[in-house]
C-alpha cells in the first residue's frame, strides 16, 4: 500500500499553474525526445464499478504484487516524468495551441485515473494463496485458487484456474472467480455435474479433477521507454 500526504492532482493543479511554480527549464534539450516512446503507449482504462460498498477483491499474492508494482511505477516514475514534460511544454508559449501541453495534460489525467483505480483494488485486496493446504473436504472442492478439469457435453476436457478479476488470462485458462463459469463450478467436487447457464442455452459439465497448486503469474514489466525519464536542468 502506498500513502501520500497529498493527492496526485495536488502536484499539478491545472493550466493556471505557471513555470515559476513547477520550475523553469533552462537547457536547450527537448525532453520530449526521450518521451516519444511513452506517448504512444495508452494506459488501460479502469473498469467502471457499481456504486456502493467496495467488494472484496480476491486475488493471488503474485497478482497483488503486480498491482503494487504498477502503482509504484506510476507514482514514482511515470507521473513525475509527465509532470515534467507538461511543465516544459507550458513554458513554450500559448497553451491552447500547444500540442505537447494538451497531450501531456490528457495523459496526466489518464495516469491519475489509473492510480486511483489501482489504489481501490489494492485497498480491497484479499490475497489467497492457491497452493495453501485446504482442510478436509475443501481440498477437493472448487473455491478461489482451484485449478479445475471438467468435461463438457461433447466429452471434451477443459482445464481452468479460478483467479482474481485483475488476473484473467483466457489464453492460459485463467478465469475470474466472478465469471459465470466459475460460479457454476464453485463448491463442486470430482464426479459432480453442474449447469452452466447462458442466455442461449444451458451446458451440462462434469467435474473431473480439482487441484490446488501454484498458478504462475507474469510480473509487472515497465513499458518500453520507461527508463528514458526526461531530465531537465533547472535554475
Amino acid at each position: 500500500m502506498y500513502h501520500s500526504t497529498s493527492s496526485p492532482r495536488e502536484e499539478l493543479s491545472g493550466p493556471r499553474r505557471g513555470p515559476s511554480e513547477t520550475g523553469s527549464p533552462t537547457g536547450t534539450r527537448n525532453p520530449m525526445a526521450d518521451w516519444q516512446m511513452r506517448t504512444k503507449r495508452p494506459l488501460r482504462g479502469p473498469v467502471r464499478e457499481e456504486a456502493g460498498p467496495t467488494p472484496k477483491n480476491y486475488i493471488t499474492p503474485a497478482g497483488l504484487q503486480r498491482l503494487r508494482d504498477e502503482h509504484r511505477f506510476l507514482l514514482s516514475r511515470e507521473r513525475p516524468a509527465v509532470v515534467e514534460v507538461v511543465a516544459w511544454a507550458a513554458s513554450n508559449g500559448d497553451r491552447s495551441e500547444n500540442a505537447d501541453y494538451l497531450y501531456g495534460k490528457r495523459r496526466l489525467g489518464q495516469i491519475d485515473s489509473r492510480i486511483r483505480f489501482l489504489t481501490k483494488r489494492i485497498d480491497a485486496a484479499v490475497a489467497v494463496d492457491p497452493a495453501a493446504p485446504r482442510p478436509g473436504s475443501a481440498a477437493t472442492r472448487v473455491f478461489f485458487g482451484a485449478t479445475v478439469t471438467y468435461k463438457d457435453a461433447a466429452g471434451l476436457e477443459h482445464v481452468v484456474s479460478i483467479v482474481g478479476i485483475d488476473e484473467v488470462d483466457l489464453d492460459r485458462g485463467y478465469i475470474s472467480w466472478r465469471s459465470p463459469l466459475a460460479n457454476a463450478l464453485m463448491k463442486a467436487s470430482p464426479g459432480d455435474r453442474v449447469n452452466l447457464r447462458a442466455p442461449a442455452k444451458t451446458e451440462h459439465l462434469e467435474i473431473i479433477e480439482v487441484e490446488y497448486a501454484p498458478i504462475p503469474m507474469d510480473p509487472f514489466r515497465e513499458p518500453l521507454g520507461a527508463q528514458s525519464t526526461p531530465k531537465v536542468e533547472r535554475s
